[in-house]
């Protein structure tokens, strides 16, 4: 089943049990898909439809997004909004596929580093993109993406 069908599912048990608070996630996650889509339409982009990949990267921001605001409410003491962002977090999480722990990560590193032969810090790029391709959801870049500086400048 794809990603866009199981969020539709969710979203009308989500009606069906009258769970506002799932809902208006639910209708979060599907309002970014369809912005996402306009944007892909407007820009030429295809034929303007996002695939799992990419509704896997809406949802990852989404998650981030979540977490930053839920560290501010709490730093500002809004800690009803800190938990009302936690919780929209974890029905977000749930269509994501399971993150992989930090020994998992260096072992993709070193295959994707292995399997490209890469050897300079101009092999960034390349690596990076493999990651993108196999681990999209699964994986946070923005800490992977110093950890294969780290193996590639050494």
């Amino acid at each position: 089943m794809e990603m866009r069908e199981k969020i539709a599912a969710a979203l009308k048990t989500a009606m069906k049990e009258k769970d506002q608070e799932r809902l208006s996630t639910l209708r979060l996650i599907n309002a970014a898909i369809k912005d996402r889509e306009i944007a892909m339409r407007s820009e030429g982009d295809g034929d303007g439809t996002v695939g799992d990949a990419e509704v896997l990267t809406i949802m990852g921001k989404m998650v981030k997004q979540r977490q930053e605001s839920a560290r501010a409410y709490e730093e500002g003491g809004r800690l009803e909004l800190a938990e009302k962002e936690q919780s929209e977090i974890k029905v977000i999480e749930e269509f994501l596929p399971r993150q992989l722990s930090e020994e998992e990560v260096n072992a993709a590193i070193d295959a994707a580093i292995a399997k490209l032969g890469a050897n300079s810090i101009r092999d960034m790029g390349r690596v990076m993109g493999e990651l993108k391709g196999q681990y999209t959801g699964q994986m946070d870049f923005s800490k992977a993406g110093p950890m294969v500086k780290d193996r590639l400048a050494s």
